[in-house]
């Protein structure tokens, strides 16, 4: 005991604010045995005699020391020897962390308890900082490099073997992400930086997606705010800062891409600076350290002149800058489920960041949210996330971002508790969608040809499953049995659920996109807005705008590039309802050079009728297979959208009108074979069809129209009670 004393009167005159923190926390922790005591002298890295002296004292001799708060774990018998307990404070880092945690399990039982708290857990003074790690998030805009810089830093970390193949952007592992140069969802792995381990989280940059951002920043204690050295800050980049700086993350700006020709970081500081301002940032966040780096290349510099070779002083600014994560060992365990993942092996696996206490494998758990009864559960295995794999563990400490098997009904923004002691966190909250979409069964004459999933409970499992792990959507029962109301932050948001669907095998047809309108205070109808940054050629400027008047638009900002740029800038607050298909008339009105980047900016009074397509459509009257003789005549009346040898029937849709209204026409038509030369193959000049993708089908339809969606085919149709021609 008089051993134990020295040795807290000791850290308690360190230099070192950490051992001074250290020495708080062992004056109030129960210490009686002999182990104990050793454990101390190594700390103190005693001589080996003390140790000794240390591990002869008699147990029954020891004064019992009362808890005054809950311990993490019971503490263990006694040590083998001295010598292994030398042995243990020589080890590396993650071996000593591993010997605590298995130090912390009773000798006698298999599985971990928590002791009962008596009094009130440490005030947030008593938190100690665990130095060897740091927890970041990278977001950014969309296109601003998150995922190329991540691909660097893995590099240079040595994560992979010099021979071995590595691909281009290797966190963006979905299909969609690679075929569409997006990130959609978020994802975790982290590198090792001297004795620092730093987990990283990828985050998607495009507005619709926002929804994994909010979750995600629940585990970080700070964010490295990508900028393009060119194009500043950007809608997105708002957003993303806006909530960091709300959770009063310590955010890096890192100015990316500046090995570009026309680089202007000057601008871009001053720029990202001003939104600080706007975002309400204190003195303090305000004053934020800024790196310059080139993704693509892996180099990076506190100057733009003066740069690195390697990313090696953006490492140091992570160390330096982002505060490590300050936990509690010594309360009841809380971890937090920021994300769900499934393995076919482990089955359902809870990922998230330890707040408080320790976790281990075979521990028993409660599962909490605020006001709701709890479940019980355990803790199959425990994963950490080393050199870009899911590796297993004993056990983890609060401040790890961790992953959980053997807890079959987890779900996102539940605590993972104590048993003997739980306590539930603030759950994750997210902002509310603002469009939906009907779902239904397919109901055309070539429903069940392609897909293997088309019934409405297959449809309903296959919703169910992936709310479990995307908050920002919601699904509604519809009108009808076979119907659902599908509600996401965009019509993006939506459409890439479609497609993994679609690729998965179900089939079913999808409404036109609609807002989710809401009534203020004074019973007024209200809509959903955003603001849109519109970038255009100085050509192209007045189409550009024209455009954005009709769909009731307000101009708020325009300016013009700098140096030889041509290229303008325009800022319009406008109706989410006037960007559904905008998309797609500016690429026309632009000749394919307009780029429009938008961001929600809340609820405001509905701003009447919007008209988003001019033109009819070219409906089929016959089902059958198209030919090129019938497709000629078609062609005359518009622009087609299918081409010869397509299956089609009674009420598709097969080309778009040049004029307002709906024409029926009969693309099936064949010529009639009156004599022998008219069996002669028949060459007809067509022009080339447009084939519409998902996400240009979906703006296109109007209100009396649905897209039939099939792992093979996607096609427009009447709705069954609206196929006759419009007037």
């Amino acid at each position: 005991a008089e051993l134990h004393r020295s040795a807290v009167r000791v850290f308690a005159s360190s230099p070192s604010s950490r051992e001074r923190s250290r020495a708080r926390v062992r004056a109030r922790t129960p210490l009686p045995t002999a182990a104990a005591v050793q454990m101390i002298g190594c700390a103190l890295q005693a001589p080996a005699g003390a140790l000794r002296a240390g591990a002869a004292a008699p147990r029954a001799s020891v004064p019992r020391v009362p808890a005054a708060v809950a311990v993490r774990s019971m503490r263990p018998a006694a040590l083998s020897s001295s010598a292994a307990c030398v042995r243990a404070a020589a080890a590396p880092r993650h071996q000593r962390r591993g010997a605590r945690l298995a130090a912390a399990a009773p000798a006698s039982r298999p599985q971990v308890r928590c002791a009962v708290a008596t009094e009130a857990p440490p005030a947030a003074g008593d938190l100690l900082p665990r130095e060897e790690i740091r927890n970041v998030a990278i977001i950014a805009h969309v296109d601003h490099g998150k995922t190329t810089l991540v691909d660097s830093m893995l590099k240079q970390s040595k994560v992979f073997r010099d021979n071995q193949a590595v691909e281009e952007r290797i966190m963006d592992s979905n299909d969609l992400e690679r075929e569409r140069g997006i990130t959609i969802l978020s994802k975790n792995t982290s590198v090792t930086y001297g004795d620092t381990k730093i987990n990283l989280i990828d985050t998607p940059g495009h507005a619709d997606f926002g929804g994994e951002v909010e979750r995600v920043l629940n585990m970080v204690d700070g964010v490295l705010l990508l900028v393009d050295s060119v194009e500043g800050p950007m809608p997105q980049t708002r957003f993303v800062l806006k909530k960091a700086l709300e959770k009063n993350h310590k955010v890096v700006v890192v100015v990316n891409k500046i090995d570009r020709a026309n680089a202007r970081p000057d601008y871009v500081i001053d720029a990202t600076f001003e939104l600080f301002c706007e975002l309400g940032a204190t003195d303090e966040q305000c004053d934020f350290p800024v790196v310059y780096a080139s993704g693509f290349q892996g180099i990076a510099g506190p100057d733009p002149e003066e740069l690195s070779d390697s990313l090696k002083p953006l490492f140091d600014t992570i160390v330096g800058e982002v505060s490590p994560p300050r936990v509690s060992l010594a309360t009841p365990l809380q971890m937090l489920v920021a994300n769900i993942d499934y393995d076919e092996f482990k089955g359902r696996i809870a990922i998230g960041r330890v707040h408080a206490g320790a976790i281990r494998k075979g521990q028993e758990v409660q599962l909490l949210k605020p006001g709701e009864p709890g479940r019980g559960g355990k803790v199959a295995e425990v994963f950490t996330y080393e050199n870009f794999v899911r590796t297993s563990i004993e056990g983890a400490e609060a401040g790890d971002i961790i992953a959980v098997a053997g807890l079959s009904d987890v779900m996102i923004g539940e605590t993972i508790a104590c048993k003997q002691a739980p306590a539930a966190m603030e759950t994750i909250t997210v902002e509310e969608p603002t469009v939906r979409m009907a779902m239904m069964v397919n109901t055309s004459p070539y429903a069940g040809q392609e897909g293997k999933f088309v019934t409405s409970r297959n449809l309903k499992d296959r919703l169910d499953k992936e709310l479990e792990r995307n908050l920002a959507m919601r699904v509604e029962p519809g009108e009808t049995a076979d119907t659902f109301i599908i509600s996401g932050r965009g019509a993006l948001h939506i459409t890439i659920l479609i497609e993994t669907m679609r690729r998965e095998g179900f089939e079913f047809m999808l409404g036109p996109p609609s807002v989710i309108t809401k009534l203020s205070e004074e019973g007024k109808k209200q809509e959903p807005y955003e603001e849109a940054q519109v970038e255009v050629p100085e050509e192209y400027m007045s189409s550009a705008i024209d455009l954005l008047n009709r769909r009731k638009g307000l101009m708020l900002e325009m300016s013009a590039g700098e140096g030889a740029s041509t290229t303008q800038t325009v800022k319009y607050r406008i109706p989410t309802r006037g960007l559904i298909g905008l998309r797609n008339s500016l690429l026309t009105a632009t000749r394919g050079t307009g780029v429009i980047n938008t961001i929600s900016d809340g609820y405001d009074d509905w701003a009447g009728d919007i008209n988003t397509r001019e033109n009819g459509a070219l409906v089929s009257m016959a089902q059958g297979d198209t030919t090129g003789y019938a497709l000629l005549s078609c062609q005359e009346r518009g622009q087609l959208i299918v081409e010869p040898g397509t299956k089609v029937y009674d009420g598709m849709v097969v080309g778009i009108h040049q004029r307002p209204g709906d024409l029926k026409v009969n693309p099936c038509k064949q010529k009639a074979a009156t004599n022998v030369r008219s069996n002669k193959q028949i060459d007809v000049p067509l022009d080339a069809a447009k084939v519409l993708s998902l996400d240009e089908a979906v703006e296109f339809i109007a209100n009396d129209e649905v897209v039939e969606i099939t792992p093979n085919s996607i096609r427009i149709a009447k709705l069954p009670d609206k196929k006759k021609t419009r007037r």
